[in-house]
């Protein structure tokens, strides 16, 4: 009877995860339909125009809506998560090795932002 001995990989640049999110995921039927083009224009005029490079605020909805379907309770507990899930690193378009976003990040943009600030008047576009 065989003994499983293991071992971490050495390096980790031949991991696909587009190969190991399955074809009927759920994030993968998402990311089919959802078009977040206009995210970065509605959100324009709550950045500044020095200062650091912010996160791409396309991945900042996308944290959303990680938080809001998986039920998890804060920011912290998210990023804690994202290293031990392929299908959200996936669904971000992270690599294994990607660094994370601080968990602060998505309060400090909700707080820029306001209530409204990824909302828009869908009427207008009908």
């Amino acid at each position: 009877m065989g003994v499983h001995q293991p071992q971490k990989d050495l390096f980790s640049d031949e991991v696909d995860l587009d190969r190991r999110v399955r074809p009927d995921h759920p994030l993968r039927r998402l990311n089919a339909v959802l078009d977040l083009s206009f995210v970065r224009a509605e959100v324009a005029r709550c950045y500044g125009f020095s200062g650091h490079v912010s996160v791409d605020s396309v991945l900042l909805v996308k944290l959303m809506i990680l938080l809001f379907l998986e039920d998890i309770p804060s920011e912290q507990e998210l990023r804690s998560r994202l290293a031990e899930r392929l299908d959200h690193l996936w669904f971000l378009g992270f690599g294994l090795d990607t660094p994370t976003p601080n968990h602060s990040v998505l309060s400090k943009v909700r707080k820029r932002c306001g209530g409204g600030g990824f909302r828009t008047d869908l009427s207008e576009k009908c």
